[in-house]
């Protein structure tokens, strides 16, 4: 099946854009042609966009905290599986220990390297890193294949904590969740939201071979979802037959 991931709040989607991020970044690391290392490093420099806030790293670190302290209240519960709930807490820690023993804000060591963030600067212009623009660059680009994603391996490597933190909220978030089996009529479906803790992300699935997609608009209050379809040359049409798709409302 296909799976859309809906974020309903700011915190939420810079999450899903830094798991995003990392899993892209990861792929082409482990690739070998020089094109693909040049996406893995223009895909990190956008990470380092991302978690160019000063709050990020706090906001991990209380997630975290409030995750351990919810869950630490449930290990005698008789319906909840003690060991796997005891690997989430271990998990937990070390996120949170690992995180904390870095004294400055995220990525700071990769921002004081200067070649790299000549790099960044120059990938912000279309067609700016041409070899023409950035002879060392091109010359890092020739480099064996062994010799580049060791670099990038070592670049990545401040922001590896991070990425466990957010995989492990991520994790959480969407194991915290209630399912639904629903129809849109006529590719339209609308959802009043209540209760007391409001949902923060959605997530919708779909069978393979559907030939519409979902687009949703959300709030606290309620959600609208409205599939449509696309023929590539013009901008999604509203999909008008009924479609059966799966609707997960995940809240930490």
């Amino acid at each position: 099946m296909l799976s859309y991931d809906y974020p309903l709040n700011e915190r939420i989607r810079t999450l899903l854009r830094i798991e995003d991020l990392f899993a892209k970044v990861l792929h082409n690391i482990d690739a070998s042609h020089e094109y693909q290392h040049h996406c893995a490093l223009l895909t990190f420099l956008q990470l380092l966009d991302v978690v160019d806030r000063a709050e990020l790293k706090l906001d991990l670190l209380q997630e975290l905290d409030r995750q351990k302290t919810t869950m630490s209240l449930l290990i005698d519960n008789p319906a909840i599986a003690t060991n796997t709930l005891k690997t989430i807490l271990n998990d937990i820690d070390v996120a949170t220990n690992t995180l904390r023993a870095e004294n400055t804000k995220l990525g700071q060591t990769l921002r004081e390297n200067e070649w790299l963030m000549s790099i960044k600067q120059r990938a912000g212009i279309l067609s700016g890193i041409c070899e023409f623009d950035v002879p060392s660059y091109h010359y890092w680009l020739g480099l064996s294949e062994a010799r580049r994603r060791e670099d990038l391996q070592n670049w990545l490597k401040p922001l590896l904590p991070m990425h466990h933190a957010v995989s492990i909220i991520l994790r959480i978030l969407r194991g915290s969740s209630s399912v639904s089996k629903l129809v849109a009529l006529r590719g339209s479906y609308q959802q009043m939201l209540g209760g007391i803790k409001p949902a923060q992300m959605l997530k919708i699935d779909v069978a393979d071979g559907l030939t519409c997609f979902p687009e949703v608009s959300a709030n606290k209050y309620a959600i609208n979802v409205r599939f449509h379809v696309l023929d590539f040359t013009q901008k999604p049409q509203k999909y008008d037959e009924d479609v059966n798709f799966t609707l997960t409302l995940c809240n930490l």
